[in-house]
C-alpha cells in the first residue's frame, strides 16, 4: 500500500504528502480492503469477503468485487462511483478516474469483464463493457462508451468509443537570410 501511495503522490499535483495520501484519498482505501477482501475469496471465504466488499463500498463509494485481479500502484482518483466487476483484470500503474464502471454485458461462463493492461488511463464516466481488452498505455476519454477492444498506446473517445486520429505534424519550414549589405550615408 505504501508503494500506491507513493505513486498517488507522484501522480497527483493535488496531493500534499503521503499521509494525506494515506490518510484522505478513498481509492488508496478502497484497495486496501479489497485485497483483504481478495485474499478472503481466494481462501473460499466468500461471504466474509463480500461483507468486507460492502463495507468498503459503503464508505468510500467504491465498489470493488474480491475476486477481481489488481495490481500494483493503480491510482482511483476521487474514486466515487467506480464500481469493478468479478472477473476484470486491471494490470499494474492504471489510472481510474470517478464514475467508471468494469462491467459486464452479459451473463456468461468465464470472464466476462475487462481486461485493463498496465499504464492505461480510463477518463471520469468512462464504461468499459464486456471482455474487452484495453491495451497498455492507452487512454480512455471521458464519458467514452468502450466495447472492443483498445490497441496499445491508442486514444479513444465518444459513444461508442471509436480511436482519435492523430493528425499529421504540420511542418514550417522558415528561412532566417542576413542583409550583408552594408549602405554608407
Amino acid at each position: 500500500m505504501f508503494q500506491t501511495a507513493r505513486s498517488v503522490l507522484k501522480r497527483d499535483p493535488a496531493a500534499h504528502s503521503l499521509l494525506e495520501v494515506l490518510l484522505t484519498y478513498p481509492g488508496i482505501r478502497a484497495l486496501f480492503w479489497y485485497r483483504i477482501a481478495h485474499f478472503l475469496a481466494f481462501h473460499r471465504f466468500y461471504t466474509i469477503a463480500g461483507l468486507l466488499s460492502q463495507h468498503a463500498a459503503k464508505v468510500t463509494g467504491i465498489s470493488i468485487s474480491p475476486e477481481a485481479k489488481i495490481g500494483k500502484r493503480v491510482f482511483i482518483d476521487h474514486g466515487i462511483g467506480v464500481v469493478i466487476g468479478a472477473t476484470a483484470v486491471i494490470e499494474d500503474d492504471v489510472t481510474i478516474l470517478h464514475g467508471v464502471t468494469l462491467g459486464a454485458r452479459r451473463a456468461v461462463e468465464g470472464r466476462r469483464h475487462p481486461y485493463v493492461k498496465k499504464g492505461a488511463f480510463i477518463g471520469a464516466n468512462a464504461q468499459l463493457l464486456g471482455t474487452i481488452t484495453i491495451g497498455a498505455f492507452s487512454k480512455v476519454g471521458a464519458g467514452a462508451i468502450v466495447l472492443n477492444n483498445v490497441a496499445d498506446k491508442t486514444t479513444v473517445v465518444g459513444n461508442p468509443a471509436r480511436t482519435v486520429n492523430k493528425l499529421p505534424a504540420k511542418v514550417i519550414n522558415v528561412t532566417f537570410t542576413t542583409n550583408t549589405s552594408t549602405t554608407k550615408n
